[in-house]
């Protein structure tokens, strides 16, 4: 469990971006945090990530505190994050030793295990002995992941990590949160785009540096009021049942994908 509690982070200028922040993301849990540029989501994940230090308040993994420094190796191995720009974050040109570079130490079996599971787990197996450069930035990204997931982390924090890829790339980076979601990772997924929201068990809204609204994804329909108070999008899904419901067509979905709202308004057409 990642536990928050009291957490402020400063700017060298003085500036808070982040006001005692209290949350609680249990495992298993998909939590998504979304906000408006500079609400300080991604400060938020950096913290967590254990990147940057509180200026108050204290962040528990697994009941290790952050700020003692003999915690600090255990809750790295604990917590793995992806972020925006996979470039950014590859150092070889080399799939494979690319993947393996956080498994020193490991013996040479249990590298080239880990290495061909992570590689699968992001649909690249077969990239293995690839360079890295000729691959699409969207394939970069699950390579990034496959990196992470190679250390085996409880917990892995999603900055934003579709920003800069292409709507297939992005496709297969959903795919992928679900099958971890189902494998029991525990994910943070930042994000301010809207049909993201959908990945999460609980949705948290920060603005100013503070949490102001806090969904379960079940209780989206209920809730879509606070989506527009604090300006954020509704998901197209959303916004197509809501037409419907409109047009006294009443639907419930449970995965909110398209493939799902078809199949069911077929269901009640043959009705």
């Amino acid at each position: 469990m990642i536990s928050i509690n009291e957490v402020t982070y400063r700017y060298k200028k003085g500036q808070d971006i982040l006001k005692e922040i209290n949350l609680t993301i249990p495992e298993k849990e998909t939590v998504v945090i979304m906000g408006k540029n500079g609400s300080g989501k991604s400060t938020l994940g950096k913290l967590i990530s254990g990147i940057i230090k509180p200026k108050k308040g204290k962040i528990l993994i697994d009941d290790l505190d952050m700020a003692d420094s003999k915690n600090k190796e255990a809750i790295r191995k604990k917590i793995g994050i992806v972020f925006q720009n996979p470039e950014n974050q590859i150092i070889f040109n080399n799939v494979a030793d690319e993947v393996s570079f956080a498994l020193k130490g490991l013996d040479e079996k249990e590298v080239k295990q880990r290495i061909e599971t992570s590689l699968e787990k992001v649909h690249m197996k077969d990239k293995s002995k690839e360079d890295l450069y000729e691959l699409s930035l969207g394939q970069k990204q699950r390579i990034v992941i496959a990196e992470v997931l190679a250390k085996q982390p409880k917990y892995i924090v999603f900055d934003e990590p579709t920003t800069m890829i292409d709507s297939k790339g992005k496709e297969e980076i959903y795919h992928i949160i679900e099958e971890l979601k189902k494998e029991g990772y525990t994910i943070l997924y930042i994000t301010n785009v809207a049909e993201e929201m959908l990945l999460a068990d609980r949705i948290i809204i920060l603005q100013e540096g503070q949490i102001v609204a806090e969904i379960k994804r079940e209780d989206l329909w209920n809730h879509l009021d606070v989506l527009e108070q604090y300006n954020m999008k509704v998901p197209l899904i959303v916004e197509l049942v809501q037409k419907l419901r409109e047009q006294g067509i009443e639907m419930d979905l449970q995965d909110y994908s398209i493939d799902e709202l078809v199949r069911k308004l077929k269901e009640k057409i043959s009705v």
